[in-house]
């Protein structure tokens, strides 16, 4: 069932935390909704004006003075406030800006809730934000991206969208599916008289040029995935290869155990590392050959589900060995059945051979592909391999303010399905079909746009946006 929002009263008064918990020089507890600037000076008196109440406060005005409970003092604080509808919610809000000691914080939310507010649910301030009509959906999201953004490209990404400007762009789309939708709704109502007030050659036009742009925004949806939520990035191959060494190396810590035994790496590791704007998700995983027992079997069963959904695979070899041709097989095999992924053949232990030159030259002129040599163990060659990791994803961190790009699966998988119902209507036209069917079409493409930004949203949707915001946001 959908659901179309107006701006509603204000709500319930809320409050919450609205930096992170733990000890620091700061904290600030907000609150929301109807009645906050009573509930507020309830436990807040302004130094040396006893007499002032908040209520008398003009929006943005900041003022010093004391949180108090039956006790006595708990703190000083700056009370900020906010009348509606000038305020993130759009309803009347306060801030006390206290000292960061999880103490204080507790005391100063426990009044504030003695005093009538309710603890806020996960996301509700944002959600107020949203239902009151301050931002839409997608910049809803946009706010949870950017707080949770781990590189510089993916926040700049997240405040793009947060400024609207994919929404703008959708925005147009709707009004124009909305014109068309309107005219053809007219031509049911007049439906005895064989009237068509829109031209079917002219609407098949207008819904292809419509539907490439929607292809173009589905199409960003890997780019943008990519800048969201890192590179997938997957060290494998054979037991004693290096994989262990190569991850502590790039992330600068001894985060995974090394040693000579094959077989110390049972399951994968998992840890970020940032190169230039662009983050890389690296996986080191279980060396690949038949598991000695079920343990070691399982590991290696995982490092290939995690090869399959890798972005970019580093596939590492110790080119010091004799046999190092061996492996060339399974690299050619990797190119074929992880065609999806890039990949970077990393000749490893390039500080053991004086033949390193020419082994390098052979692996390339066998794989055909990327080929960077390294010493994991001394350090040797990773600025290379860096600069070639980059060059994989180039253009990422080549982000300007006009960029367009889906970062959201839930925004591709409503696009996808708004270009299907278009193209569904483009045949219905091609084949002269009722004007009934191809209004359906064009309104369930109406209604899948509207989906991304909140014109057209149910209560299952919100939830989901929402509830990975944090308590105070």
């Amino acid at each position: 069932m959908t659901t179309s929002f107006i701006q509603p009263e204000q709500g319930d008064p809320i409050a919450a935390l609205a930096t992170p918990v733990g000890v620091g020089a700061l904290a600030v507890v907000r609150m929301s909704g109807k009645g906050v600037f009573d509930i507020a000076q309830r436990v807040f008196r302004k130094k040396n004006k006893p007499a002032f109440h908040l209520s008398q406060s003009k929006g943005f005005r900041a003022h010093f003075g004391i949180v108090y409970d039956c006790d006595g003092l708990i703190d000083e604080v700056v009370a900020l406030t906010f009348r509606s509808p000038n305020s993130f919610t759009m309803e009347d809000m306060v801030e006390f800006s206290c000292h960061g000691g999880p103490v204080v914080v507790k005391h100063i939310l426990q009044v504030l809730l003695d005093a009538g507010c309710r603890l806020a649910e996960p996301g509700e301030f944002t959600r107020r934000a949203f239902l009151n009509g301050r931002i839409d959906l997608l910049q809803a999201e946009a706010i949870g991206e950017m707080i949770h953004a781990r590189s510089e490209s993916a926040f700049r990404t997240a405040v793009n969208q947060m400024q609207g400007t994919l929404s703008l762009r959708l925005d147009a789309m709707r009004e124009q599916l909305l014109h068309s939708c309107a005219l053809l709704e007219l031509e049911l109502d007049f439906s005895e008289e064989d009237v068509e007030f829109q031209n079917r050659s002219q609407l098949a036009e207008e819904l292809g040029a419509l539907q490439e742009e929607v292809r173009r925004l589905v199409d960003s949806y890997q780019q943008g995935r990519l800048l969201k939520e890192g590179v997938a990035t997957v060290i494998a191959g054979k037991p004693n290869a290096g994989k262990s060494t190569l991850l502590n190396v790039l992330l600068g810590e001894e985060r995974a155990i090394v040693s000579h035994m094959p077989g110390t790496t049972r399951d994968y590791i998992e840890e970020c590392f940032l190169y230039e704007k662009t983050m890389f998700r690296l996986t080191d995983t279980a060396g690949l050959r038949e598991g000695e027992e079920e343990i070691e079997h399982e590991g290696i069963r995982r490092s290939y589900k995690k090869i399959s959904e890798a972005d970019l695979i580093l596939y590492l070899l110790d080119v010091s060995s004799e046999v190092y041709l061996d492996e060339v097989p399974q690299i050619l095999g990797f190119q074929k059945h992880y065609s999806n992924a890039h990949m970077i053949v990393v000749a490893n232990k390039i500080d053991l051979t004086e033949e390193i030159n020419e082994r390098l030259q052979h692996l390339r002129e066998l794989i055909g592909g990327k080929v960077c040599g390294i010493s994991a163990a001394k350090g040797e060659g990773l600025g290379e391999l860096k600069r070639i990791m980059g060059g994989m994803v180039e253009g990422l961190d080549k982000l300007h303010e006009a960029s367009v790009l889906v970062t959201s699966l839930r925004h591709y998988e409503s696009l996808r399905n708004a270009s299907d119902a278009l193209e569904n209507s483009r045949e219905l036209i091609d084949s002269c079909s009722g004007t009934e069917l191809i209004a359906f079409e064009l309104r369930s493409a109406l209604e899948y746009v509207g989906e991304i930004t909140g014109k057209v949203v149910n209560e299952e949707i919100l939830n989901v946006v929402f509830e990975r915001f944090c308590i105070g946001k």
